[in-house]
């Protein structure tokens, strides 16, 4: 006893696969700026407490702030140069912050008034104290923003 079996036809309302996200610049460089501000706080927190520089340290900012950028703009190319970039004026807001933490335990004036109204003595004073060894830890998280955004968006 055989039957012949037709398989139906396929219907015209097949759901077609969703398109990859694409991403948005526009707030993968926000979120991007505010992750390096934060970390870099974070950052700059650590160090002003312990009064020690930590590699490590900057090359998490760069990775928290590649990885926001990334899962914020999609696979952009401009998203690894643009992490870095970040990267770095969040190590230097850091930098700036442990400055004005070690200048606060020094006189008699808070952090926030330092970071308001005294910020270009605290710039200075950073200057006047830069260490050689805190080029290398810019270039630390720069490299590691740049490789984290480059390897999550391909």
């Amino acid at each position: 006893m055989s039957q012949n079996f037709t398989p139906p036809a396929p219907d015209s309302f097949t759901a077609a696969p969703a398109p990859a996200r694409s991403g948005n610049i526009g707030l993968a460089i926000l979120g991007a700026a505010v992750t390096a501000l934060v970390a870099g706080a974070a950052y700059g927190g650590l160090m002003g407490a312990i009064e020690y520089q930590i590699g490590y340290a900057a090359a998490g900012v760069g990775f928290l702030v590649a990885l926001v950028a990334v899962r914020l703009g999609g696979r952009n190319p401009v998203l690894p140069v643009l992490s870095a970039a970040l990267t770095l004026a969040g190590v230097y807001a850091g930098y700036v912050l442990a400055e004005a933490i070690a200048i606060s335990k020094d006189y008699d004036v808070t952090v926030t008034d330092l970071l308001t109204s005294e910020i270009s003595q605290v710039h200075q004073s950073y200057t006047e104290t830069f260490e050689p060894i805190s080029v290398l830890f810019f270039a630390i998280g720069a490299y590691a923003a740049f490789q984290t955004a480059r390897k999550a968006a391909a």
